[in-house]
């Protein structure tokens, strides 16, 4: 029988608690507040049942499947359910043939849910377009990777995008107890004894998901022989017992995996080297492809500190090289070098700051000739068109520096390069510094 038949009961004791636990109303979900809260906008568009195409992401254990159930027993349209994972084009083109046929011959609209949207195809997701542009099926996606990175651009713009977040554990408790007291659906008719304790790692445990927390709290119950007094007493061994080992929530294939190199890259920028270890080891342990977390320390030896300490991109290049020599586990330490060296190092954020300046610069303004003397004077020819006719060549003045013009006359004042004081910049700041009070030129040593 279909998940979302309105017809079905929601008491079958055969089924998981986590199943026969989720919400049949706005008044039984925990959390989300910001999307379904009274007066919220994807609230009223169901409460309506004036929907349009959305996509719902977010972690499992969120609430995704539950919103769609409610939506289908709230709607008056065809509520239709499709598994991306066992369905293909040919699923999909019933549903759109079924679409047009309500349409024409009952004016009733269809509702297509599909459960992890993000497993359909390019080609899927393109037989999918043309109904929902035309309005012949509105579309509710569900999916735990980011929809910006999984779901075809033209659809994405088709669909209003409302992002779930991992449960808080207040929530994942309140969701702990209802189940605890529910007769008709949950554990109500068992004599369970539960601490607070317990409670509370059970939660602490689910990790922001209400089904891992449901499932361990039924495995419990289910495994646990009642005492004297003809209860099921449960404590913190028990709920530990019951629940497998605390899984690491970092996917490398999806959301997560550019959430925890962000913090990883912010915290080699905080200069706090025991965050930046941290994040490093997470994704060493979740097994996160080594080389790009290399590329990003490469990345951010120049964008975060740059001029203010130059090694510290031979440092990260060097970590890289000995990753391709003697590979994991062994090059997790230069690596983790790498990692340390950049997050003690002095930051400046100016090269980064200077070529995008520069790129702006280029892109908003018109194209001038290079200035004859800067111009090629090494081929045949180029005399007669008095290519570097009056250069300069620092080399023959005193310490080998000699002002002039190096840009398009026009652009001759633009400032792309300000350098920090932090670090070696500092020195380069000083250097550049007394070029400009004296012609005769600085010095980069001492």
């Amino acid at each position: 029988m279909d998940l979302f038949s309105n017809k079905q009961k929601n008491n079958d004791k055969a089924k998981p608690l986590a199943y026969r636990m989720r919400p049949e109303n706005f008044s039984e979900i925990y959390g989300q507040e910001d999307i379904i809260g009274e007066g919220k906008l994807l609230r009223r568009m169901i409460e309506s049942d004036r929907l349009q195409s959305l996509i719902l992401y977010g972690p499992p254990g969120s609430g995704k499947t539950s919103l769609a159930k409610i939506i289908a027993d709230h709607t008056d349209s065809d509520f239709v359910k499709l598994n991306a994972v066992t369905s293909g084009v040919k699923d999909l083109r019933e549903v759109i043939k079924k679409g047009e046929n309500n349409i024409k011959l009952y004016n009733q609209r269809t509702i297509l849910f599909i459960d992890e949207i993000h497993r359909f195809n390019k080609s899927q997701q393109d037989a999918l377009l043309p109904s929902v542009e035309e309005g012949i099926i509105i579309m509710i996606g569900a999916t735990t990777e980011n929809p910006y990175f999984e779901v075809n651009s033209p659809l994405l713009s088709r669909s209003r995008v409302f992002k779930l977040e991992s449960l808080k554990k207040e929530d994942i408790k309140k969701i702990i107890k209802q189940a605890l007291k529910d007769n008709k659906n949950g554990l109500g008719e068992y004599k369970i004894n539960i601490d607070e304790e317990a409670i509370d790692f059970l939660a602490d445990r689910a990790n922001g998901d209400a089904r891992v927390a449901l499932n361990g709290l039924e495995i419990a119950v289910f495994s646990t022989s009642t005492d004297s007094k003809g209860e099921i007493v449960l404590d913190k061994e028990i709920i530990a017992e019951s629940l497998q080992e605390k899984i690491v929530k970092y996917d490398k294939a999806g959301d997560r995996h550019y959430d925890v190199i962000s913090a990883f890259i912010k915290s080699i920028r905080g200069s706090d080297p025991d965050a930046a270890l941290y994040w490093l080891a997470l994704m060493l342990e979740a097994g996160e492809d080594p080389m790009f977390i290399g590329r990003r320390l490469i990345v951010h030896a120049s964008e975060d500190i740059g001029m203010a300490d130059p090694g510290a991109l031979q440092i990260a290049v060097s970590a890289v090289r000995a990753l391709e020599y003697i590979g994991m586990p062994e090059a997790r330490i230069p690596l983790a070098q790498a990692t340390i060296h950049l997050a003690t190092a002095p930051k400046s954020n100016s090269v980064i700051e200077g070529i995008d300046k520069a790129l702006k610069f280029v892109r908003n303004n018109d194209y001038n000739e290079v200035p004859i003397h800067l111009r090629d004077s090494h081929y045949s020819g180029s005399k007669d068109l008095n290519h570097g006719d009056n250069y300069k060549y620092p080399h023959n003045y005193e310490n080998n520096y000699i002002e002039q013009n190096y840009l398009p006359e026009k652009y001759r004042n633009i400032e792309l390069y300000h350098p920090d004081v932090q670090g070696r910049e500092k020195k380069i700041k000083d250097f550049l510094d007394n070029l400009k009070k004296d012609d005769n030129g600085g010095d980069l040593s001492g």
